[in-house]
């Protein structure tokens, strides 16, 4: 009853509600937003808001940030089994007979003058011009070996299914920055060679246990952006308004019974469903955008449900106040036909992922706005199949992978970590094998755990205090784990 009466506190206090009556979503503020919990932001945050563009798949951070030339000199030679050492491998490969070293095809240029050097692949131009901007953190590391464990991990901190997401832990401490929009939205974008292989799930953005108000709110590219968000044809706004009144009495009449905070949470979703039927349109509209912001974010920005648009429209989501965008682009599972599958993965993304870095900086907007790219792994040195110096597959490998984040705080221009000649293993600067396993926290090694403590203490957040009490026990986003990487904050 406590949680219940936090939960509906806050939705009278935030949402315009009245007791039996709602009030007319025309007496609502534009940007009044709805208040987290009491005390969050625990501390003066970095960053405002966090626009994730997730790479589902596991990108090969071989062939595009994870630069080792030496690999051409062992071409088709056997990994080492003291590079392996034993460790786990998937069903895919462990059938082969030998694990053949398959160097990148592609050629790195360094675009920072530190003494790590920050390499990007010739398959990212437009990510490489933006170099500058970019903290690469190429030590990341994860257990889950298999995608829809490991994007449920990084999503949720679990790799079984049934907890809260990031995005709706973010909406649930810090609440959102403008009520008649939700404070978490998911973007689904097309994949332009047809192969989006692996499936996504709801509950990926789901609430768990937290109240559903959290849960990501899915904008579609055709059609009515939210199903059944429009009214039927006939029906009045008027009409609606007031069937909205009188399910809220009778809904406040069942609160008052029973004491089930989700009743609140329901009532609060009415609303705003009501209030996004305004304001959802125009923020879809692209129309008004002038020739050269498109002509920044390339010729598929104009396409609806393209990556491109999609970080356009992640661009507008920021500038209108919402808090957590997370972007979906799936088909990076190259396990075969590597440098057909992947320059294609390439172009879809790169030229918009490096234009909404630029378009946030040139709106003054990047400062407070964490960028986040990446997949839930990375791909392995040995080939999958096939090997040729014209084409080769990678299987998954959660050993070490990279992502890159920028703004919202973060060091600019630096890469962070280290793997071992051929990519497989973390190192520390002397060259020796890390094995931040055995060790909860080892410096230069990022668990999916310590990314997401660190994304929550950009925005203000202890990941430790960020919790909620379920069946008899307190739940947090990094579970018992996870450390802030200061070494990434600027």
């Amino acid at each position: 009853m406590g949680v219940g009466t936090a939960a509906l506190h806050t939705l009278l206090r935030g949402g315009g509600l009245a007791p039996g009556l709602l009030a007319s979503a025309a007496t609502h503020a534009q940007d009044k937003g709805r208040p987290g919990l009491p005390g969050f932001p625990n501390f003066a945050p970095k960053a405002k808001r966090v626009i994730m563009l997730f790479m589902n798949g596991g990108p090969s951070q071989l062939d595009l940030f994870d630069y080792k030339p030496v690999m051409q000199e062992h071409y088709d030679e056997d990994l080492p089994d003291r590079i392996r050492n034993g460790q786990r491998i998937t069903t895919m490969t462990s059938g082969q007979t030998r694990f053949p070293v398959a160097p990148s095809a592609y050629k790195f240029q360094k675009y920072d003058n530190n003494a790590d050097g920050l390499w990007v692949s010739e398959l990212l131009p437009h990510t490489a011009s933006i170099a500058k901007e970019l903290c690469v953190v190429k030590s990341m590391w994860t257990e889950a070996i298999n995608h829809d464990p490991a994007v449920t991990y990084i999503q949720t901190g679990s790799q079984l299914p049934g907890r809260p997401s990031l995005g709706a832990w973010v909406s649930y401490g810090l609440g959102s920055m403008n009520e008649d929009l939700p404070a978490y939205v998911v973007l689904h974008a097309k994949v332009s060679s047809g192969k989006a292989d692996q499936a996504l799930f709801s509950r990926l953005w789901g609430t768990g246990f937290l109240p559903s108000e959290h849960q990501g709110v899915s904008l579609r590219s055709s059609g009515d952006p939210v199903l059944y968000l429009q009214d039927p044809k006939g029906l009045a706004r008027t009409t609606r308004r007031d069937m909205l009144d009188d399910l809220a009495k009778l809904n406040h009449m069942q609160l008052d019974e029973f004491g089930d905070p989700e009743i609140a949470a329901r009532v609060a979703q009415y609303e705003m469903a009501y209030r996004m039927q305004a304001s959802v349109p125009e923020l879809m509209d692209l129309s008004n955008e002038p020739d050269d912001v498109f002509e920044l974010y390339g010729p598929q920005s104009k396409e609806p449900g393209s990556f491109a648009a999609s970080c356009l429209l992640a661009r507008r989501l920021a500038q209108k106040g919402v808090r957590f965008i997370q972007i979906w682009h799936r088909g990076w599972d190259q396990h075969g036909n590597l440098t057909v599958d992947l320059p294609s993965q390439c172009k879809d993304t790169d030229q918009a992922s490096a234009a909404l870095v630029k378009d946030l900086k040139r709106l003054g907007m990047l400062d407070d706005t964490l960028v986040v790219w990446g997949g839930e792994f990375g791909r392995t040195i040995y080939c999958q199949g096939p090997l040729s110096k014209e084409n080769y597959g990678r299987d998954h490998h959660p050993r070490c992978f990279t992502r890159w984040m920028a703004g919202g705080g973060v060091k600019p221009g630096i890469s962070y970590g280290h793997t071992d000649d051929y990519g497989y293993n973390i190192v520390d600067l002397d060259g020796n094998v890390i094995d931040p396993s055995v060790d909860e926290f080892t410096p230069g090694a990022v668990h999916i755990h310590d990314l997401n403590a660190t994304m929550l203490h950009l925005l203000g957040v202890d990941h430790t205090k960020l919790a909620y009490r379920y069946q008899g026990r307190d739940f947090r986003l990094t579970d018992v784990h996870g450390h802030v990487v200061h070494d990434l904050i600027a």
